[in-house]
Formats: structure tokens, C-alpha cells, sequence
């Protein structure tokens, strides 16, 4: 999700904290074994460790890479949602008229007409966006203890699809939408029943009602998009062995640095022999920064795989689409005191 500021170092460094502690009680077992018991044979050399080191670049950079992609695919999808509800509301608007019925409707009729079909579509989108925080199996970040400690929870997770429908839908709508297993499919079908309904009638022009229906197939394919993302991840193979490689490469890491250091700290051993003695103790911070690097990177990959969880570093749709349902009871004259608040941002973020 977006930020209304920079994400901190502290904010980093909070986020990460349980591993950088597990890296630095590592470094020191490490360190302490090799002082203190005299294991100088406990070491392998630069070259293997630097080849699994690149390996495990290559493969976290490539994750980051595709988990980026998703990201950014995700937010184009809603970004299109914006634009076409925007159209949308503007077409109900202007298409719905008595210029071809032969039973005039009065301005009030019209409007309720105008307001169902609004409605109808907000109802789509909570439906929609109720169904993108489902939780799936391979979705875990949200289990992380960082996510559970600051209780960052879209509003899905608060509310029901019902409750959420109730304001949006007749009850006898809300009871079809609810027996179905695709609620936003169903809506969208009831929609384009109503436009051929108004269509028969002669509310709606039938060029006006090719252009809607065009619309509504716009939705779809949006909706479609969405849950192609939603409902295929990142392929397992490639995030649990990336994940598997990159411990692989930590825990082996002290194996090379300590005695490195050890090496380097025998050349002062004549002209500074304290330096000499205590500079194998320098291999912690060394070890515990490129440990975290690698860590950090592979887990930032691991976040941006499912960007409809609902953590903090995914797509905002709730919203995105409060933002729409704001805009298009704007635009039918309702009040700001009817119209629901945008979602509270919580730790600056955006859900």
C-alpha cells in the first residue's frame, strides 16, 4: 500500500529486528567458537561461497523483479477501475432519458433509476474487493510477527461482505448476490439485466445501451484481471527455494568471513598486538550487514508476491474504491453527511 511519507530506517529497522538479533547471536557463536576454542580448521574457502552468494543474488533479484511486476500490474487494474466507473457514472447519467419512451417517467423515477444503477456498481466494487482479501494459502505475510504486533488489518478483515452490501442492494438482490459463489459476477449480470430492462423500456437509447454494455465487458475483463492475479501466486518453486538458498548462504557465510578476518588480524599481531588479538570480533557488524542485505531483499520479494493481501506494501484498493464510491455519490447530489468517510489511514498507511 502507499505511505503518505518515506518509509524510515527506523521503520526498517523495526521491521526487521527479529532477524538482525538472529543474525548478531549467530556472528557471535561463530566468532566465540573460533577464539575461544581454537576451531581454525571450521572454515571453507571464498570461492564456493562466493558462487552460491551470486547464485542467490541472481534468483532474489529475479523475485523482486516479478513480485514488482505484479505489484504494478495489480495497481494498473485498479487504476482502470477508476476511469471506467468514472465513465460509467457519467454515461447512467446522461443516457437515461424519456427521449424515446413511450411512457414518459417522472424526474424522480429517472433518478432512482440513475441511483440503482450507481449503487449497484459500488456494490460491485465492495464485492470485488472483498473477494481480493480472501485469504489463500500461500498467503502468509499477514501471519508475520510484525503485521500481527502492529494489527495492520485492511477493512475486510473488520467487516463482512453483507454488512458491507446491505446499503447498495434490495434485499432481494443481496439474497441472489449471496447464494452465489462469484458475488461480483453476479452483480455485474444483475446490471446488465437492468440495462436491458431500461433498453426495452426506451429509457435507455440502443446505441446508449451498446456503449454501457460495453462498459459492463470492460468491467469483466477488469475483474477478470484481478482475480488472475488473486488466484495465481508467485510459482512456489521459484519463492521457497529462493527462500531456502538464501538461508543456505547466511548460515555458511561466518564460515568464510571469521577466519578471513582471523587471517587479517595476524598481520597486526607484531606492530599492534591488541588490534591483532581482538579484529576477528570485527567480522560481526561485517557479517551481520551482508547477512541483513540478503535477507532483507529476499523478504521485501516475499512481500510484493500477493498484492491483494493486505498488508502494508500492497495495492490500496479499499481505498481505491472508497475513493470511487465518494466521486459517484458525489456527482448524484448526495451530502457530504451520506456519503461514508474515506478508510482511516493507520500507521500512514492506506488500505
Amino acid at each position: 500500500m502507499y505511505t503518505k511519507r518515506k518509509f524510515k530506517a527506523f521503520d526498517m529497522a523495526m521491521w526487521t529486528r527479529y532477524e538482525t538479533l538472529l543474525f548478531i547471536i549467530l556472528s557471535i557463536i561463530w566468532v566465540s567458537a573460533y577464539y575461544f576454542a581454537d576451531l581454525t580448521w571450521l572454515k571453507i574457502p571464498w570461492t564456493p561461497l562466493a558462487l552460491i552468494g551470486t547464485a542467490v543474488a541472481f534468483v532474489i533479484g529475479f523475485q523482486n523483479s516479478s513480485a514488482y511486476g505484479r505489484i504494478w500490474e495489480a495497481r494498473k487494474i485498479w487504476g482502470g477501475i477508476v476511469n471506467t466507473s468514472r465513465t460509467f457514472g457519467m454515461f447512467v447519467q446522461v443516457m437515461l432519458t424519456n427521449e424515446h419512451t413511450e411512457v414518459k417517467l417522472s424526474k424522480e423515477e429517472l433518478q432512482h433509476e440513475i441511483k440503482t444503477l450507481t449503487y449497484r456498481h459500488i456494490a460491485w466494487m465492495t464485492a470485488l474487493r472483498h473477494a481480493m482479501r480472501v485469504p489463500k494459502p500461500w498467503e502468509t505475510i499477514m501471519n508475520e510477527k510484525t503485521n500481527q504486533e502492529w494489527d495492520v488489518k485492511p477493512p475486510e478483515r473488520i467487516s463482512s461482505l453483507e454488512e458491507d452490501l446491505k446499503p447498495y442492494l434490495s434485499q432481494e438482490e443481496l439474497s441472489s448476490v449471496l447464494g452465489k459463489n462469484n458475488k461480483q459476477t453476479a452483480i455485474l449480470y444483475q446490471q446488465s439485466y437492468h440495462l436491458q430492462k431500461l433498453k426495452e423500456q426506451g429509457v435507455i437509447w440502443e446505441f446508449a445501451f451498446l456503449q454501457l454494455e460495453g462498459v459492463i465487458e470492460e468491467f469483466f475483463t477488469l475483474q477478470g484481471k484481478s482475480e488472475r492475479i488473486k488466484n495465481f501466486p508467485y510459482p512456489r518453486h521459484f519463492a521457497s527455494l529462493n527462500h531456502y538458498f538464501m538461508w543456505v548462504f547466511v548460515l555458511l557465510l561466518p564460515m568464510a568471513i571469521v577466519p578471513q578476518f582471523a587471517e587479517i588480524g595476524t598481520e597486526f599481531t607484531d606492530n599492534y598486538p591488541l588490534i591483532g588479538d581482538i579484529f576477528i570480533w570485527f567480522s560481526i557488524p561485517f557479517y551481520v550487514a551482508v547477512a541483513w542485505t540478503f535477507h532483507t531483499m529476499e523478504r521485501i520479494g516475499r512481500t510484493g508476491e500477493n498484492p491483494f493481501e493486505g498488508t502494508a506494501n500492497d495495492v490500496p484498493i479499499s481505498t481505491i474504491a472508497r475513493g470511487i464510491e465518494i466521486d459517484l455519490r458525489q456527482n448524484l447530489g448526495e451530502t457530504k453527511e451520506e456519503i461514508p468517510a474515506q478508510f482511516e489511514i493507520k500507521y500512514d498507511v492506506q488500505f
